[in-house]
């Protein structure tokens, strides 16, 4: 594993993949959804502050991620991505971090014995804590009854989520907080992964009290009996895990989307063995549906970091935009290099899907396709909050696969917004929640998330689709 340096190099040092690069290039391009930072000064500080910490993750892991990318875009390997809407300061704590691990680590398993094939484990997960907004502003609804507008909450790096003028008002001190809260988040999940918690026979201690008692749950219990006694014949004929490691730990890779960007310009850094920029705040960044524009500053950012990349592609995206955006984010057409997220819609994905497939196909763009059934599926219940309907999530992910079907091309992942807490924040599933009980347990900072027993319902679908290709 080759650590990246701690200072980026001098601008005009031959550094970047793309010609001329620099990481400060965006700030010359149109941007969108970004803060309107108050104070200029302090924020230079804070970006300051940023250059001399160490980085999060290293270029090396960011290549040994790209390489199982590439396994995905040839349909050898199927990718999880998953983990908070947005990241809080407020519920961070060890359990949190433990049970949407172990959530994700119940979805992988179930995917990986159903569909036979590796799972690359992708978590939303230290530093996924911006969100971009439709409108700058939002009114608020105060205790008393009272309407109150205020500036948009983008994310707890950003500003904050209460009904507070100044708790409003962006403040770059919190991406030193952000920054500092990741890297406690890693420090976890690399000693879950790496020391023992990730041992496949632990598989049943995974499966969550509330979890226990569904009929996922109950199933998730059968299928880790057959995988327990599987281990236990490998052990009877010498393969252990002294002999294969992997049967113990868990390779766990972070990803958030690259919204605010004086955070990723600090810490990109140059790794000392390429000489390339990386990205060290995650080893994997997408952009957005609203910041895809091929001539933006999101766009020209991650053109030049060497981590994989993921693009939203929404049902305005056109092919010809599209391919316009592969040359300009893959322009050595790298597999593992360009992940692609659709998020259609349920009602969509059938028929805005398959021009995207035919034409990237077409072009012989080798891309990695992931499924992202949320975002395209937020509604407005009738008691007030946001929601997402597990039908409607069954129903675009299927419409996915057929689509791919019906073109020949990979349904290569899964990108979904969960948690492992036992929220009621989408409707349905075994659960069975309905408006109703939204309220009950409705901690989101921004959008409704899968739990637990959902997410775990949705892994079994997919393995039936996997086993059946």
């Amino acid at each position: 594993m080759t650590e990246a340096q701690s200072t980026p190099l001098a601008f005009g040092q031959p550094a970047a993949a793309v010609p001329d690069w620099h990481p400060s290039d965006w700030r010359q391009r149109p941007v969108v959804q970004v803060p309107d930072w108050p104070d200029a000064e302090a924020l230079a500080r804070v970006e300051g502050q940023l250059r001399k910490l160490p980085p999060l993750v290293f270029a090396g892991e960011a290549r040994r991620l790209e390489q199982k990318l590439a396994a995905v875009s040839r349909g050898d390997a199927f990718l999880l991505q998953g983990g908070d809407c947005a990241e809080s300061f407020a519920e961070f704590s060890a359990n949190n971090i433990r049970d949407t691990l172990r959530a994700l680590l119940q979805m992988a398993i179930v995917l990986t014995f159903g569909g036979r094939k590796p799972v690359v484990k992708v978590g939303r997960l230290a530093g996924q804590f911006a969100k971009p907004r439709s409108s700058p502003t939002e009114t608020v609804v105060l205790p008393d009854g009272s309407e109150i507008t205020l500036p948009a909450y983008r994310g707890d790096m950003v500003n904050g989520m209460e009904a507070d003028a100044d708790r409003r008002r962006p403040d770059p001190g919190r991406l030193i907080e952000a920054y500092h809260q990741s890297t406690s988040t890693l420090n976890l999940l690399r000693a879950f992964t790496s020391g023992g918690y990730a041992d496949l026979h632990e598989v049943h201690r995974w499966n969550l009290d509330f979890v226990r008692q569904s009929p996922a749950g109950d199933r998730y219990a059968q299928m880790a009996g057959r995988l327990g006694e599987a281990l236990e014949f490998m052990e009877a004929i010498g393969i252990s895990s002294a002999s294969a490691p992997q049967l113990a730990t868990a390779e766990l890779y972070t990803s958030h989307e690259a919204l605010i960007l004086e955070y990723e310009e600090a810490l990109t850094r140059v790794d000392s063995t390429t000489g390339r920029y990386y990205d060290c705040s995650a080893h994997l960044l997408w952009i957005g549906d609203r910041t895809r524009d091929p001539e933006g500053a999101h766009v020209r950012f991650l053109q030049g970091i060497g981590n994989p990349v993921g693009l939203k592609c929404g049902p305005s995206l056109s092919p010809d935009t599209l391919l316009r955006l592969c040359d300009k984010l893959n322009p050595a057409n790298r597999p593992g290099r360009l992940l692609l997220i659709s998020r259609m819609g349920a009602g969509k994905v059938e028929t805005a899907l398959p021009p995207l497939l035919k034409a990237v196909e077409r072009e012989g763009r080798h891309v990695a396709w992931a499924c992202d059934p949320m975002h395209g599926n937020t509604v407005r219940s009738s008691v007030g909050l946001k929601t997402r309907a597990f039908e409607d999530i069954i129903s675009e992910v299927k419409g996915f696969f057929a689509a791919h079907e019906a073109v020949g091309t990979h349904p290569g992942g899964l990108h979904i917004e969960m948690t492992g807490q036992n929220v009621t924040e989408c409707l349905g599933g075994g659960d069975a929640i309905t408006e109703d009980r939204l309220g009950h347990r409705y901690h989101t900072h921004c959008d409704p998330r899968l739990n637990a027993n959902q997410a775990l319902e949705l892994a079994f679908l997919i393995a039936e689709k996997l086993a059946a290709r």
